[in-house]
């Protein structure tokens, strides 16, 4: 194999194995990216702001009675405080392929702990690895399973 040959062959490999590793950075990142989500929409139910939470859960911000549902939620749930995670449970492992899921996130203000299931849709690296709530739950009992 002449050395030219061999130039090219190592500057293919060199490329392949930056452009896996780029996808794999891209799916491994996805997970807080949907934990970062789910905290900005409980932040914003915290708040008391219904049109916030809304405005991160496009899905249901097109039902009516979705609409009504996260109002209702949203003004029971109203918490003085900064929201701490205290676990969350995202809805996909690790996925190169666009995929829909239930993420379990118990959170609090400093009062008792609120445990709520999210439905999340995932993209996977190639297709942009963007991120979308589709909806959220009651609080749920907290040993309480999101039925994934």
């Amino acid at each position: 194999m002449s050395r030219g040959a061999r130039i090219s062959l190592v500057v293919v490999a060199v490329f392949v194995f930056l452009g896996i590793s780029g996808l794999l950075a891209r799916a491994l990142s996805a997970t807080g990216t949907e934990r970062a989500a789910v905290l900005d929409v409980l932040r914003a139910q915290a708040r008391g702001d219904a049109p916030g939470v809304l405005s991160f859960l496009p899905a249901c911000a097109a039902e009516p009675a979705c609409v009504l549902s996260a109002r209702e939620r949203t003004a029971r749930l109203r918490r003085p405080g900064e929201v701490r995670l205290l676990r969350f449970e995202p809805s996909v492992g690790l996925t190169l392929t666009n995929q829909s899921g239930i993420a379990r996130v118990a959170w609090a203000t400093g009062g008792r702990p609120v445990v709520q299931c999210v439905r999340v849709r995932r993209e996977g690296p190639v297709t942009g690895g963007e991120v979308e709530l589709l909806s959220l739950s009651e609080p749920i009992g907290g040993e309480a399973d999101c039925g994934r």
